[in-house]
């Protein structure tokens, strides 16, 4: 699996392109926008989009939905718990920023799932806490985790929003991220990448 990150949106989010090398099947993670750089990038480079995959609903990990689904017409998948986020420009604090954003055709998920896609196995871990229905894409296959903004380098995610709890962000991350092995390389939603053995010993949160 290649992935390529791309710094995109209004408060500078993290997206992922997961790539299969050989097929150029690719998975979309958190579209925080479609700017044409990005959008011309997977045309030149022959890629073919099979699905968007949210970490969680607040707006700036998701805003290029409507941009990509012009394009592409493919599954969006987002926990359920994040259902009411996506539906409501204040919930998703898209309101603070712009003048609201909502998507409500989504496929919602449980957690426990795995979506086979461009390859590759993505298993659903749900990790509640910066959101009620946040969740992280493991592909134990690839040594890779899409961490969203659940777990950062040498941080956690917010937990002062709507349906926010930070008891739960820490029992999430300690219950289903920590027992991965120390060189899953996470890749989270905001800032530089990370690995799993990194933070366990180092990120003073946990």
């Amino acid at each position: 699996m290649k992935v390529e990150r791309f710094l995109i949106g209004i408060i500078s989010t993290n997206c992922y392109l997961a790539i299969n090398e050989e097929t150029k099947q690719t998975v979309v993670i958190d579209p925080a926008a479609s700017p044409s750089s990005l959008m011309n990038h997977i045309k030149s480079e022959g890629l073919t989009i099979e699905a968007i995959l949210l970490t969680h609903g607040h707006f700036d990990h998701t805003m290029g939905l409507d941009g990509f689904l012009k394009e592409y017409d493919v599954p969006v998948y987002v926990h359920e718990g994040d259902k009411e986020i996506l539906a409501d420009p204040g919930f998703n604090l898209s309101s603070s920023y712009t003048s609201g954003f909502t998507f409500s055709d989504a496929k919602y998920l449980h957690g426990g799932e795995t979506l086979s896609f461009a390859g590759y196995d993505f298993q659903v871990l749900h990790t509640p806490g910066h959101t009620p229905g946040g969740c992280c894409y493991y592909v134990r296959s690839e040594g890779v985790i899409f961490s969203g903004d659940t777990l950062f380098a040498g941080s956690v995610g917010r937990s002062d929003f709507p349906g926010s709890s930070g008891s739960d962000l820490i029992r999430s991350i300690r219950e289903k991220l920590l027992p991965l092995p120390d060189d899953t390389q996470v890749y989270p939603g905001h800032m530089g990448e990370t690995t799993i053995g990194q933070e366990r010993g180092f990120n003073p949160f946990l």
